[in-house]
Parts: C-alpha cells; sequence; structure tokens
C-alpha cells in the first residue's frame, strides 16, 4: 500500500490516568525534519512586497463597480497599484497617530480596500485585527474593547451600527476610515463623541501629503489577532505572528510544487468566504505569494454563478454547504432531461469513475465523457476552473465523488483551524484513495491522535482514532488575553482541536466525529449532535438540519429545513399541489421527514437512542441574519435552542404523551 505520510514517532500507551497517544505523522517532505525557512520570506509583508517587485503589472485586486443597481465587469489594481496605495494608507495611518503594535479594525465584506488596509499595517507593524462583517454589534463592541482597537476601517452601511448608542465601543475609537464615503450626519455624529471620520480618498490625499517611510515587521512580531466566530460564548482572539503566516505560505509553495499542474500568476482566485476567515485570508496570502489574481464577489451570495461566470476562476475554495449547492443545481438539471440523456449522463459517470479508481487523472480517464458530458458542468463554473478545495467541515463523499467526476478539475478536502493557520491538512489531487478524507500533514506541521476513552475512541486500538492534536511551526501564540484558555487547549507542546479523526493505514487522516458538543442523555449515553447532523445532512430531504439533545431527556428531536426540490417531488407524487411554504404544515410531511431520518440512521448503523423522533420543520434556511449559523455556517447551538425553544419544548410534550 502506497504511504502518504511518514512516521516519525511510537505512540505510547496511558499511564496513571493519561491518555494514550498514537504515533505522529509529518508530511513526507519533512519526513528527516521540517524544511529550512525561506530566508526572504519571514513576514507577510515579504510575501506581498516581494511579489510587487517580480509582478509589478500583474492584476492583483479585482472588483465590479455597481452602477444603477447594475452590476458591471470586473475592474483590476495592479501589484503596483496596490502598493502605491498601502503606502499611502500606511502614511496616514501613521499621521493619524497610529504607532508600531497598534491595534487596527478591519470590518467589512470583502474587497480591495480590505486587504489595502491589512498590507498597510504589515508595512507599519501594526496588528490588523478583523472584524466579521456578519457579527452583530455585540460581537463587534466586544471584540473593538478586547483588542483595544483604536483605528478601524469600515464599510461605508456598517458606519452606522458602529455609532449607535448600545454598540459601546465607537468612543474608544480614534479614527473611522470608510470604504467609500461618509455622510455628513454620520460624521457630525462620529465628531460628538470625538471621533474622526475620513472617505477612502481623503485617507489616501492625507497619507501622499505626510508621507511617512515603512516601518516593516520581525518574524516574532503579531501580525494579526483574528477573533473565531465560535458557536457559543464570546470569540476568541486568536494571536497569530508574521513568521507563522510566512511559515505557511511557504509551507503551500513546497507541497503545490511537487504536483505537476502547478499554481502560477496566471491563476485567478474568487473571494466570497469571508476575509475575516482564516481559510479565505490564507489563500488569499498564497495568491499574492504567486503574483496571481483575487477577484472579488460582489457581496450577494445568492448571485455568485453571476460573478462565477464573469472571473472564470481557476481556483475555488468553499465549505462544504457551498459545494451541496452545486451538487443540488446539477442534480436539478438531471432530473429534467429526457430519460435517454440521463441514461447516457449516468453511463459516462460509471464508465469515467471507473477509470479514476485506476490511477488515471481526472483529464485523462475519459476525454469523451468530458467533452460529451462534463464540459457543461464546468462552463457553469467559468469554463476555466482548476481546483476546488472545501473545507471547514467534512464534504460527504458521495458529493465529493460526483464533483471530482464531472468538474473536469482538481478536487481535495483540506482541514484547519484559526489556531492552525488553516491548512493542517490537504488531500492530493486524483488519489482516489482520498475520497472522504482531508489528507495529510502541512509540511510545517505534524498530527497525532489523543484518546478520548468517553467516546470509547483510542488511537492504539484495531481502528485508530481519536482527538486530533497537532503542533509546529504554524501555529497560534496562544488566544489575547486568556492564558487560562491557552493552557486547556495547549498541553505538552500539543493543541488539542476537539475534533475526533482517524488516521487511515496510508497515514491519511479522516475526520469522524466532534469532542465538543458531545452531550450525555438521561440513560447515559454520550452523543456527539455535529457528528449526527453530518450523517443526517446527507439525506437529500435535508437542507438544513440542528439536532438537540437535553441531559434531563432520553430522546434526540431536530430542527429540519426540507429541500424544496425534494419535498415538491414529494407531493407531486401524492397528489399535493399546495407551495412550498403550505406543505411544510402538513403533518404528512413531518411523518415522511422522521421516516427518510430513520432510514438514513439504519443504513448509517447509528445507535437506536442516536435516532430522531420527532421534528419540527422550519422553512427557512438558517441564517447568519438571525444569528442561527456562524460566518462558515456552522450551527449556533445556543442562538438555535433560544429561536427554537417553543418548538423543542412542544415537541418534548408530546414525546411524553406518546410514552403515557
Amino acid at each position: 500500500m502506497k504511504s502518504f505520510a511518514a512516521k516519525v514517532a511510537e505512540g505510547v500507551k496511558g499511564i496513571d490516568g493519561k491518555p494514550s497517544v498514537g504515533p505522529v505523522y509529518r508530511n513526507l517532505l519533512s519526513e528527516k525534519g521540517f524544511p529550512p525557512i525561506d530566508s526572504e520570506i519571514t513576514t507577510a509583508w515579504d510575501i506581498f512586497s516581494k511579489s510587487v517587485e517580480k509582478f509589478p503589472d500583474n492584476n492583483m485586486l479585482g472588483w465590479r463597480r455597481i452602477v444603477d443597481e447594475k452590476v458591471g465587469p470586473y475592474m483590476w489594481k495592479t501589484y503596483k497599484e496596490v502598493y502605491e496605495e498601502v503606502l499611502q494608507i500606511g502614511s496616514a495611518l501613521r499621521a493619524a497617530g497610529a504607532e508600531p503594535g497598534s491595534r487596527v479594525g478591519i470590518y467589512g465584506v470583502n474587497c480591495p480596500q480590505w486587504i489595502i488596509a491589512m498590507e498597510a499595517c504589515a508595512a507599519h507593524t501594526l496588528i490588523c485585527v478583523p472584524l466579521y462583517d456578519t457579527l452583530g454589534s455585540g460581537a463587534v463592541d466586544y471584540i473593538v474593547e478586547h483588542a483595544e482597537i483604536d483605528f478601524v476601517f469600515v464599510q461605508d452601511t456598517k458606519i452606522k451600527g458602529l455609532l449607535e448608542p448600545d454598540c459601546k465601543c465607537a468612543k474608544r475609537l480614534k479614527a473611522i476610515v470608510s470604504f467609500t464615503n461618509v455622510s455628513d450626519e454620520l460624521s457630525h455624529k462620529a465628531s460628538e463623541i470625538g471621533v474622526k471620520t475620513y472617505s477612502w480618498i481623503d485617507f489616501l490625499h492625507m497619507g501622499r501629503e505626510k508621507p511617512e517611510d515603512t516601518n516593516p515587521p520581525k518574524a516574532f512580531n503579531i501580525c494579526t489577532i483574528m477573533y473565531t466566530s465560535g458557536t457559543s460564548g464570546d470569540p476568541k482572539g486568536v494571536v497569530l505572528t508574521h513568521q507563522a503566516v510566512a511559515t505557511f505560505v511557504v509551507g503551500m509553495d513546497l507541497y503545490m510544487d511537487q504536483f505537476e499542474d502547478k499554481m502560477t500568476h496566471d491563476d485567478v482566485y474568487l473571494s466570497f468566504l469571508p476575509l475575516a476567515h482564516i481559510l479565505d485570508r490564507m489563500n488569499e496570502e498564497y495568491f499574492f505569494r504567486k503574483g496571481a489574481s483575487v477577484g472579488y464577489y460582489h457581496g450577494n451570495l445568492n448571485v455568485l454563478r453571476d460573478d462565477i461566470q464573469e472571473l472564470k476562476p481557476t481556483y475555488l475554495a468553499g465549505v462544504p454547504r457551498v459545494f451541496e449547492r452545486i451538487h443540488e443545481g446539477i442534480q436539478k438539471a438531471l432530473q429534467e432531461l429526457n430519460p435517454r440523456r440521463r441514461f447516457i449522463f449516468n453511463a459516462l459517470y460509471k464508465h469515467k469513475l471507473a477509470w479514476l479508481n485506476r490511477g488515471y487523472s481526472h483529464s485523462k480517464a475519459s476525454p469523451m465523457a468530458d467533452f460529451i458530458a462534463f464540459r457543461k458542468i464546468r462552463d457553469k463554473l467559468g469554463g476555466r476552473i482548476r481546483l476546488l478545495v472545501s473545507g471547514g467541515a467534512p464534504l460527504s463523499p458521495e458529493i465529493e465523488e460526483f464533483l471530482r467526476v464531472t468538474c473536469c478539475c482538481f478536487v481535495v478536502q483540506g482541514y484547519g483551524l484559526t489556531e492552525t493557520l488553516g491548512g493542517t491538512a490537504l488531500g492530493f489531487p486524483d488519489e482516489m484513495c482520498m475520497l472522504g478524507t482531508v489528507g495529510i500533514p502541512a509540511v510545517y506541521n505534524e498530527i497525532r491522535l489523543e484518546e478520548v476513552s468517553e467516546m470509547g475512541y483510542d488511537p492504539l486500538g484495531e481502528n485508530p482514532a481519536g482527538e486530533i492534536c497537532i503542533r509546529g511551526q504554524c501555529m497560534f501564540s496562544g488566544y489575547y488575553k486568556n492564558p487560562e484558555l491557552t493552557e486547556e487547549v495547549m498541553k505538552d507542546g500539543w493543541f488539542h482541536t476537539g475534533d475526533i479523526g482517524e488516521i487511515l493505514p496510508n497515514g491519511v487522516l479522516k475526520i469522524i466525529d466532534r469532542k465538543k458538543n458531545l452531550i450525555k442523555l438521561s440513560q447515559g449515553e454520550y452523543v456527539a449532535l455535529e457528528h449526527l447532523e453530518n450523517i443526517f445532512g446527507q439525506n437529500s430531504v435535508v437542507q438544513d438540519i440542528w439536532v438537540y439533545g437535553d441531559s434531563f431527556k432520553s430522546m434526540l428531536v431536530a430542527v429540519v429545513v426540507p429541500n424544496p426540490e425534494t419535498v415538491n417531488r414529494w407531493a407531486k407524487d401524492l397528489g399535493f399541489t399546495k407551495p412550498f411554504v403550505e406543505l411544510c404544515s402538513f403533518p404528512e410531511l413531518k411523518e415522511h421527514i422522521i421516516s427518510e431520518l430513520k432510514s438514513t440512521a439504519e443504513k448509517n448503523k447509528l445507535r437506536k437512542f442516536e435516532y430522531i423522533k420527532a421534528v419540527a420543520v422550519e422553512t427557512k434556511p438558517f441564517d447568519v441574519e438571525r444569528d442561527l449559523v456562524t460566518a462558515t455556517l456552522k450551527n449556533r447551538r445556543n442562538n438555535l435552542l433560544k429561536y427554537y425553544q417553543v418548538q423543542i419544548d412542544e415537541m418534548y410534550r408530546k414525546l411524553a404523551s406518546k410514552k403515557i
């Protein structure tokens, strides 16, 4: 069997109450030790400034201008043009009073100004603190106070919220700089509490009038404090140094360089995941290292397809739900084909899959199938796509296989956390044995598993599994102002992720469970709620699902947002002709969903206490606007409970009455 990772230390059996730990694994490129760091790339500023020297005229940042509510074509700033603006914005920050070490917030959707502000911070050893565009004023208030932010760059539509009475953080700010303009009303409102406001143009002008030499950071300086949105409680400030950021990018360079099809300065990345999230931030850092181009979506995920067609990206990264929706769209189109064409599609699918499983690359497995059937799917992704990367949560093997066969490009999964710079593990292109896995350790990190006895996971057992622990050179320095929490997750130099993984015989990592959100039902059985949501979410009737369990109850219940397409087909078969919203109130649909979830549980060999005994049907997907999911679409369990408390109580009341 081909091995993809190097075992560099054996596991150790736990004694005296200590848990057992499994073998230590590294990337094959690091088997004899981590490669030397590139002496020219030791900070985030080096990544950008070196590319300005090498690729001054390459397109760097692209955006679409909206005029009279019409979205125009992509416009671009070159590396040289971005650099000139960075110098001016950096000079203006210094003129406004920013000193090395000052914290600078950035609050808004992805756009060129976001990156220019970020690079200006790096140019003067300022600490960039991203604020989630999708967080409410309460969290923004907390972060600004907690991080002691003095200056903030803000999307124009967010300025009003910052100046509301319930957002007390504004009083500590010295200046607010708009990505575009500031209205006279808001400027006056800010001046009343002693805060200066600037339009982007005004701030650029101030930088030109008062130029300051750059003051580049050292490797050990803090690059950013990135607050994780979390699924409960206050956000945690993850401290990342320049060295950690630079090491990640150098490691990704080494990793990608071993493949025949390499990333180049001609590649184009479509950015739509929040820049305040580690996955998008590090993707962009890597693209800047290559002198490649980053184009930003125009702010509406519902019409992302239009941005894809206009930009024609070569690289897309997303969370599983993004790819699930692509999959659903393709499946919908297939259902509309006549039976003959659908038969041909399925036959070509099986033909190409068979050759992929024999070891052929996606481009050589079946050029005929690509030309006849799958080229049209590639065209839906812009026609130039070369790589799809899924991260943030496990992508189901069925969907990953479908994308590998039909999208005519590399499809891989990755794994990481903000604390590990995002890219802790990444799959190999065209290796079908990695289907359903997140690949192998990054070049500058190593991985091992630790026993979780209460869940029955043993890294030294017949099927090695346990909590994923990470150490290496691409790691956070701790949680800002929270040494207790840092000590809780950092033990003997290993970061404990809370994720449960399995290391396959070929050294590949698979995510199988989650240690957090582990609850104990009244009969004493442990249940991993996120794990169950991933399993039940594979059923075609489910669009969104939140599984709830109570330690004083013996059964699980769930709130389900059904898939409209599936529901409409179900209704048509039964002769119902009502709209989707009305169908969701039918008791027959509720029973059908429970039946479907039971089938999924049986198929996946779940234990009886893991079955869903009652459901509440919701017509509207869980969304960020109601604060029911994080920016990366993970369920906010506490908020969901508050929102659906009435339905939860009613489900348990009915279940109890059935037992009497």
